[in-house]
């Protein structure tokens, strides 16, 4: 047995995954144990939890594998901090975090006290971009391919250009710090008044409602080359000046610093403040904002299709998650077919350091392909029993005909359901296993979810969970998408009736359910299809203003505290007006 333990760790949304013998085990995000949203430092709880999943002992594991190497471009960093004259407390902070990646093995001795002279795995230290690319292409169904991984930053570098094949990838070309489209558009996230870490999605959002009326002003800002690379105009940006960006990645959600120069607000105007009301201004810089990543985005795949001559994308990083332009890709490129893994960011990067190890390093042949993201926790109906008596609650239980015949005509009577099944998904998005569900033929349904139980901005929009079957029946585009990661235009004869999961703009954030993949919430949607004639369910993530829901517990709190009609563990009903 070969047992390999991959990790993101002292960076945002640490995570953990755990390889068998080639195959992924479980994976899961650190924040779902700690409940901070993008929670950064060392992953012990996710650890720790994958080794109990497989009924191992950190004393198995002969390989880890982390998704940072501080030794990667070393002289161009110090020829940078030299030339930029950085400040002392700077250095150190890079400088100690660097440390900690490379003394992995001794947090581990330190997590588990019990055994520390017995762990005596291999350490491997995975660039950070080549971690992405990993990601990607070594668990995509492709023998070949172009890869691309595309974020802010990671060991100074922004992007990457490989051609996959087997399991090598060879890379040619990159990006280079201080060169970066995620960090530019995170940029513009701070100065449209949105300051938490991991709210581009947002702007995303807000683009729908608003014109690219200041695309010009920002091809000043960010410069598309000839070559299909990109560069930044720095005098718009800090994280260049001999103080950086101010940044905290130590056992809590992580915190970025203002990383746009005043000249941005001489550029566009007065920087909105995070309280101040959004006016049609800030919606046409969201939009101005999208045109701009997507050309340079469409101009950095292009120039990926022409250098490796294929027609396979696999890609990654964190701007793999704008999901607005990975709907254009099959438009805009030569690209006929994409595989975006369910945690394109960050915590992916775990699997990724994993299978570079797993086959890169140790030449193993590929023997594994994610098409699902139910890597988490699963609970037995023993432990949901004693949560909902431990809550005082009552319950019936159904089996499982009755269950999807019970729960789908109640979401067509109006209800709000959440809904909580089997393992918790890997990545940031609920794919049935940790949803809120309800009609999607409800216009007035958004109104109620964002203001009574999601409690979050009005313009952000609701994703449709729609039957793979079913796909062109409502959307321009049929290629299926079972990790939510590609928003297509909705058939212009179907929008008035699933209202409440078009955005502004006509489109919709699908997720695309296969009875394979995952045949319970299949079966649900289906049973919905049955009585109502539409194969969707209107789906949101089970939390409210909160990492998604874990645990049985979780599911009950949140449930209590908003106003969802209904909670479903399992095969356990709870209803609101029978407590």
């Amino acid at each position: 047995m070969t047992a390999i333990l991959g990790l993101n760790a002292y960076h945002g949304d640490s995570s953990a995954c755990l390889v068998v013998d080639g195959k992924l085990v479980a994976a899961v995000e650190e924040e779902r144990f700690r409940r901070e949203k993008h929670w950064a430092g060392f992953p012990e709880l996710s650890i720790k939890w994958c080794l109990e999943y497989a009924g191992l002992s950190i004393t198995d594991v002969e390989h880890i594998a982390v998704s940072r190497n501080p030794r990667s471009q070393l002289m161009k960093k110090l020829w940078f901090a030299a030339k930029s004259r950085r400040s002392i407390s700077s250095l150190f902070d890079r400088a100690a975090n660097a440390k900690k990646i490379m003394s992995v093995t001794s947090r581990l001795e330190e997590a588990f006290p019990d055994s520390p002279s017995k762990i005596s795995p291999k350490l491997h230290n995975i660039e950070h971009h080549r971690a992405h690319s990993a990601s990607a292409f070594l668990v995509s169904p492709y023998e070949d391919a172009a890869v691309v991984s595309i974020d802010a930053f990671g060991d100074f570098r922004s992007s990457m250009t490989s051609t996959g094949t087997g399991t090598q990838m060879d890379v040619h070309s990159t990006v280079d710090f201080p060169h970066s489209l995620g960090l530019a558009y995170t940029a513009f996230t701070q100065y449209l008044g949105f300051n938490n870490y991991g709210d581009e999605y947002k702007v995303m959002g807000l683009a729908a409602y608003g014109k690219p009326k200041y695309l010009d002003e920002l091809r000043q800002v960010i410069i598309v080359e000839s070559n299909g690379k990109f560069r930044l105009n720095l005098d718009y940006f800090l994280h260049t000046s001999s103080n950086g960006v101010a940044m905290a990645w130590q056992d809590a959600q992580p915190v970025i610093g203002q990383i746009y120069s005043d000249k941005l607000s001489n550029l566009l105007g007065p920087v909105r403040n995070s309280d101040d009301p959004l006016e049609d201004k800030h919606r046409d810089i969201a939009s101005s904002l999208q045109a701009m990543l997507e050309e340079a985005y469409f101009a950095l795949l292009n120039r990926a299709a022409e250098v490796t001559g294929k027609k396979k994308l696999a890609l990654a990083g964190g701007v793999g998650y704008n999901s607005v332009a990975n709907g254009k890709i099959f438009a805009k490129t030569p690209f006929d077919d994409v595989y975006i893994q369910a945690a394109a960011g960050d915590a992916g990067t775990a699997i990724g350091a994993a299978f570079a190890v797993q086959n890169q390093e140790l030449g193993n042949p590929r023997d594994f392909v994610m098409e699902d993201a139910y890597w988490g926790p699963s609970y037995s109906e023993d432990i949901v029993e004693r949560a909902l008596s431990s809550a005082e609650l009552r319950y019936k239980r159904y089996d499982d005909f009755d269950l999807f015949e019970f729960v789908a005509g109640k979401i067509s009577e109006g209800s709000v359901i959440g809904w909580f099944q089997d393992r918790m998904e890997w990545g940031p998005r609920a794919l049935g296993n940790r949803s809120i569900l309800a009609d999607p033929r409800r216009a007035d349904i958004r109104e109620l979810l964002n203001i009574k139980i999601k409690k979050r901005e009005s313009f952000r929009p609701f994703a449709p969970s729609i039957l793979e079957e079913s796909v062109g029946d409502f959307f321009d585009e049929t290629f299926p998408d079972p990790f939510m990661l590609k928003v297509y235009p909705v058939r212009e004869d179907k929008r008035s009736l699933i209202p409440a999961v078009v955005h502004v703009d006509g489109t919709g954030r699908l997720q695309t359910v296969s009875k394979t993949q995952n045949p319970r919430y299949w079966q649900l949607i289906n049973a919905f299809k049955t009585r109502t004639d539409i194969p969707i369910l209107l789906n949101t993530s089970f939390n409210e203003n909160e990492p998604i829901v874990c645990n049985p517990d979780e599911a009950i709190n949140a449930y209590l505290r908003t106003n969802m009609d209904m909670l479903v563990l399992g095969n356990y009903v709870v209803e609101r007006n029978g407590n």
